[in-house]
């Protein structure tokens, strides 16, 4: 949904969120991680720590909101997935990241993108919290695999490890994306597409 038909109090919480994403971006950016507390952020954004926490639990949830909102709309779009009969459930979570690559702005979420993972290769607490989320959403990815699609019983290990094989072909495509010329949100979505291509080969690959 467009945001401008959202009513005027959801309106209003999106954009202080968007703000308190970019300002933390560039401030961070500027003057490092570590070098700008959450009362400068706020006071930069003219927002209480009570609106800040609201929104965000931390510093490091902040800086790394551009990716952590593509996984939520990962989550979202799992949620409604209609696979076609026999589809593997790999190519069917490709396919629903795919969709919530498609949903992420096309002004200004690729340059956030780019800002975060920098900061992160800087920042040890990012990289943590990076991991930390990373296990829980695929928590969240395998629960509701298991109610909405049919998989085998708790003691199958595939369907988790799908879900995981998806994360490390999403973060190579990530990692070869930024380091393109220039990233593009369809960049992105082709570097996936190959990156999931390559991982049956992976598996298969002679080691002589």
């Amino acid at each position: 949904m467009d945001i401008d038909q959202l009513p005027l109090r959801e309106r209003k919480k999106l954009r202080t969120r968007q703000a308190l994403v970019d300002t933390a971006l560039d401030l961070f950016t500027e003057r490092g991680f570590d070098g700008v507390t959450l009362d400068a952020l706020c006071d930069a954004v003219d927002v209480s720590k009570r609106t800040f926490f609201r929104t965000f639990s931390s510093k490091e949830d902040v800086a790394m909101a551009p990716t952590q909102d593509l996984w939520a709309a990962f989550l979202e779009e799992l949620e409604e997935a209609e696979p076609a009969a026999g589809q593997p459930l790999f190519e069917v979570l490709r396919d629903v990241l795919l969709t919530a690559l498609d949903r992420m702005p096309a002004a200004g979420w690729t340059d956030r993108v780019l800002l975060s993972r920098r900061l992160a290769a800087q920042t040890p607490s990012m990289d943590a919290h990076g991991l930390a989320f990373c296990e829980r959403t695929s928590r969240a990815a395998l629960t509701t695999a298991r109610h909405r699609f049919a998989l085998p019983g708790a003691e199958d290990l595939r369907p988790r490890l799908a879900i995981d094989l998806l994360v490390a072909a999403f973060h190579r495509a990530l990692e070869n994306w930024a380091d393109a010329p220039k990233p593009t949100r369809e960049n992105l979505a082709s570097g996936l597409r190959s990156a999931c291509a390559a991982v049956p080969g992976s598996l298969t690959l002679p080691a002589r």
